[in-house]
C-alpha cells in the first residue's frame, strides 16, 4: 500500500503534503538517497507545484531531505548512530512520561485507549501498514497529551517522524510485529495497575524494539 497517494485541497494541504512524504520517508516508500522532483510530486499528488515545493522546503528544514541544485530533493540518508540517538531521545522523554501517568488514569480512559490498542492489533493482522502506523501514532502521542505537556508531544511527534522504519514492510510479514503490536495491551495494563517501574521498563523495551528494525534494515540497503 502506497503511503504517497492523492491529497484533498484545502487550507492545510501544504502541511498534509509534508505530512504524506515524511511518512513515506519514513517507512522507506521513499528510500534513503532517492532523488525526487517537485513536478513529478505534483503529478503524484494530483496539485499545483506550487503546495509540493513549500511542502519540501518544510521537510529541508526538518532534515528529511537536502535540495539539489536544478534536479530536486535528495532523501537524506540517516546512520545507525543518528537512528540510536532520536530512540534514545524518544526513551528518555517517554519512558518517565508514561511512568509517571501509571495508577492516575480512570476506567473510562483506559479503555478508550483500549480501542486503540485493538486497532493496532488488527492492522498488524491484517498486515495493514498506513493503519498501524496511524494508529501506533494516535496511542502513543495520545498517553503522553493525557501528562499536560504540548511540547512534549510536539517534541516526541517529530523524532517519531525522524525514524526511518524501513523494515517495517518486512516486519509486518512476521510475528514479531504482532507480539510488539500486543505490548501496547500490556501498557495499558501496567497503567491501570499503577506499575510504573514495569511501565517505564516496557516502554524503553518497545522503542528499542523499533531501534532495531530501523538499523537492521540499514544494514542491508
Amino acid at each position: 500500500m502506497f503511503l504517497i497517494q492523492k491529497v484533498e485541497q484545502g487550507s492545510t494541504l501544504r502541511d498534509r503534503i509534508a505530512q504524506s512524504l515524511a511518512a513515506a520517508i519514513n517507512t522507506g516508500e521513499l528510500a534513503p538517497g532517492a532523488l525526487v522532483t517537485v513536478p513529478t510530486l505534483a503529478i503524484r499528488f494530483e496539485v499545483s507545484a506550487t503546495p509540493v515545493r513549500e511542502a519540501m522546503l518544510d521537510l529541508e528544514q526538518r532534515g528529511f531531505v537536502t535540495a539539489v541544485r536544478n534536479k530536486g530533493f535528495r532523501v537524506t540518508e540517516m546512520s545507525d548512530k543518528d537512528l540510536r540517538e532520536v530512540i534514545e531521545l524518544r526513551q528518555l522523554l517517554e519512558a518517565p512520561t508514561m511512568g509517571a501517568l501509571a495508577g492516575t488514569l480512570d476506567g473510562d480512559t483506559i479503555a478508550r485507549w483500549r480501542s486503540v490498542a485493538d486497532e493496532i492489533s488488527e492492522h498488524a493482522r491484517n498486515k495493514d501498514l498506513a493503519g498501524f502506523l496511524d494508529a501506533d501514532r494516535r496511542f502513543h502521542l495520545g498517553l503522553l497529551a493525557l501528562h499536560g505537556s504540548s511540547r512534549l508531544v510536539d517534541m516526541v511527534g517529530e523524532l517519531r517522524a525522524q525514524t526511518r522504519m524501513v523494515s517495517i514492510t518486512v516486519m509486518m510479514q512476521s510475528d514479531e510485529l504482532w507480539v510488539t503490536a500486543r505490548e501496547h495491551h500490556l501498557m495499558l495494563d501496567l497503567l491501570a495497575n499503577g506499575d510504573s517501574t514495569a511501565l517505564r521498563q516496557l516502554t524503553v523495551d518497545h522503542l528499542a524494539t523499533v531501534a532495531g528494525w530501523s538499523i537492521a534494515a540499514g544494514e542491508t540497503l
